[in-house]
């Protein structure tokens, strides 16, 4: 059996309803968000994890303690995890974004990679993301599963640095609904994609008009930081 790393985002928040971009700022989960990451961690429990490591924002390791409660392990935190820092903008809904920063958010409807005032790149993000998952790796066994917990936007950007993927092809990947994850295992000699967003139904897009801003949950089309509220269930 190969080694299997299930990167895993969290469950749900109020700031998640209300649209609101929510970066570093420590939310967490509502009611909905803890129903989400009980339901998903009995499935994930049935991979038999013999390690969890978390994002230390309270909405990630609450929901990884839903894991380890089941498993019988001890959830381990790393601040590298934490979700892309996008400073100013946080708190923010697409529309007040829009409004205040209209310059920014055409350089990045462009295209362009952007750094919010006082924030951080999705480049520097992903790099701290993917060293992270690189120490993981390093002290994995071969048949090892390690569950990763963190948060959709740095999940869609960190993944792609960790697998070497060139940074112009990071928009081909969709965000993340919440309380899904993505499945990488080895095979021919590199770590591999084999489930992506796992867990869920493909979640209905949202107008421009409504306020649906996100930490990287499942993203508008040409709009990975942005998207819909995840799957209630």
């Amino acid at each position: 059996m190969s080694r299997r790393l299930i990167v895993w985002r969290h469950g749900q928040t109020d700031w998640n309803v209300a649209g609101r971009l929510q970066g570093q700022t420590d939310t967490s989960l509502n009611e909905t968000g803890h129903a989400q990451a009980a339901e998903m961690a009995a499935r994930l429990a049935t991979l038999s994890p013999t390690r969890i490591v978390s994002s230390d924002l309270e909405r990630a390791a609450s929901t990884a303690q839903k894991l380890a409660t089941l498993v019988g392990l001890p959830v381990e935190t790393d601040a590298r995890l934490r979700e892309v820092s996008f400073g100013e903008r946080e708190g923010l809904t697409r529309r007040e974004v829009r409004d205040r920063y209209p310059e920014l958010e055409a350089r990045f409807r462009r295209g362009e990679e952007i750094v919010s005032p006082g924030g951080e790149s999705h480049a520097d993000a992903a790099e701290r993301f993917s060293a992270a998952l690189r120490e993981v790796t390093a002290v994995m066994e071969s048949d090892e599963t390690v569950v990763v917990v963190a948060h959709g936007a740095v999940i869609r950007v960190g993944i792609c640095a960790f697998i070497g993927l060139p940074q112009e092809y990071w928009r081909s990947f969709g965000g993340f609904s919440n309380g899904c994850w993505a499945v990488l295992q080895e095979g021919f000699g590199r770590w591999q994609i084999t489930e992506w967003n796992a867990g869920n139904l493909p979640v209905p897009e949202m107008s421009d008009d409504a306020d649906s801003s996100d930490d990287g949950t499942r993203a508008r089309e040409g709009d990975p930081d942005f998207g819909s509220r995840g799957a209630t269930r």
